[in-house]
């Protein structure tokens, strides 16, 4: 975050100088910073498979073990639609409540002059085709070639199926998928190490190519993506109240711990005890909790398909990239789908191999990503918020409570 504001400021500075000194050093700017963005977009696509499918096969195994977790994970699945619907229907409302301001708009736009937006969109179908290619003929080309959502479908296909095999059959593959997400993970620890140099350079050719208008809009960015995280997180009370039969005031007061955590970890794994605590506190049965818990933390992200493509449909919003039809469904459906089995760390580890799908679905641009990414620890705090509540919550909702 410091190496953006620094970044920025530079940038800025390097705005007002003349083209013989501005150029050469946002040519090297843009150099380092493709490069690192490069580094990190390589990981996308192995990332979203392998999460995928441990995610499906995981949920798949907890849904054999019993009818409470059946339900939990019937739960986990509705929400993410919902979730994912509701980041689409309310980002652009809040936009259009409290829009960026035109001047600002078109600086980031002139910052951001080296993006082509035309040529993401042309990888969005019709909506004839894009229902006609949703099941890829060839999986392999369709990766190669951006087709996110029939790379997603074939993928959830074929980990359904292999969570159909016996143990002894599925357990090696499912192994190597688990080392391919490991191994993805720790890559993106590497280059996330250089983030800073990373952030730096690209915030300088930013700032150089927007002037002052970029800080004004990275405020605005911040209060409109947390706001999404903030309203599910309400939400995430009103099923306390409604669905869990909670009363409001105990299930806030139970709720505070794990909240605290959240809010100072930015990790849904790191609140699980806390949310353990409150659970008891609330009289769910511990037996319940303990598989209900667990589960959530490694499967559901409630607030992941709002924010996320919130986020992709900001940088439309920046651009003035036109979202059709069919991109909005494509959108809608990977951002339900690419958020089961995400990991359970602060949102900067992820925060462009979940976005990044959305984006090319949707027909968006991927490189302003990489600035946003440096901005993730204000939205992420509200992001792990909202899971927290939204978790105790649907515990409540489908466990039994001592003394009901």
């Amino acid at each position: 975050m410091a190496a953006l504001v620094v970044g920025l400021i530079l940038g800025i500075l390097a705005s007002r100088l003349g083209d013989g000194i501005k150029e050469p050093l946002v040519s090297a700017a843009a150099l380092v910073g493709g490069l690192w963005f490069n580094a990190l977009k390589m990981t996308v696509i192995p990332l979203i498979v392998a999460l995928l499918v441990v995610g499906v096969v995981s949920g798949s195994d907890a849904a054999k073990a019993g009818g409470l977790a059946t339900k939990a994970v019937i739960w986990f699945g509705a929400f993410y639609i919902f979730s994912a619907l509701f980041g689409a229907v309310m980002t652009p409302a809040l936009l259009a409540i409290w829009p960026l301001p035109e001047a600002a708009a078109q600086a980031l736009r002139t910052g951001l002059a080296g993006v082509d937006p035309s040529a993401t969109a042309i990888t969005v179908p019709s909506i004839g085709d894009f229902f006609k290619n949703l099941v890829p003929g060839n999986p392999v080309a369709a990766a190669a070639e951006d087709q996110i959502l029939p790379l997603v479908i074939f993928t959830t296909i074929f980990a359904f199926a292999l969570a159909r095999l016996s143990a002894d059959k599925r357990g090696p593959a499912l192994r190597f998928f688990e080392a391919i997400g490991d191994a993805m993970l720790l890559v993106i620890g590497w280059v996330l190490a250089l983030g800073p140099i990373g952030v730096f350079a690209l915030a300088f050719e930013f700032g150089a190519g927007a002037g002052g208008s970029a800080l004004g809009a990275i405020v605005h960015y911040i209060v409109i993506i947390s706001s999404l995280g903030l309203i599910l997180t309400v939400l995430g009370i009103v099923i306390a109240v409604v669905a869990a039969r909670f009363s409001p005031g105990t299930f806030l007061r139970a709720v505070g711990g794990p909240s605290a955590v959240a809010l100072a970890t930015r990790s849904s794994l790191a609140s699980l005890p806390a949310m353990l605590t409150s659970s008891a506190a609330l009289g769910v049965k511990r037996q319940d909790a303990d598989v209900v818990l667990p589960l959530a933390v490694a499967l559901f992200r409630a607030t992941g398909p709002a924010m996320n493509i919130g986020v992709a449909l900001y940088v439309a919003h920046w651009l003035g990239v036109q979202i059709t039809p069919a991109g909005y469904a494509g959108g809608i459906a990977v951002a339900a789908l690419a958020s089961i089995g995400a990991v359970s760390l602060p949102g900067q580890v992820s925060f462009v191999t979940s976005i990044a799908p959305i984006s090319i679905a949707l027909g968006v641009p991927i490189e302003p990503l990489a600035l946003l990414l440096a901005l993730e620890t204000i939205p992420d705090t509200f992001r792990t918020l909202g899971n927290v509540v939204v978790d105790v919550a649907v515990t409540g909702a489908v466990s039994e409570r001592e003394g009901a």
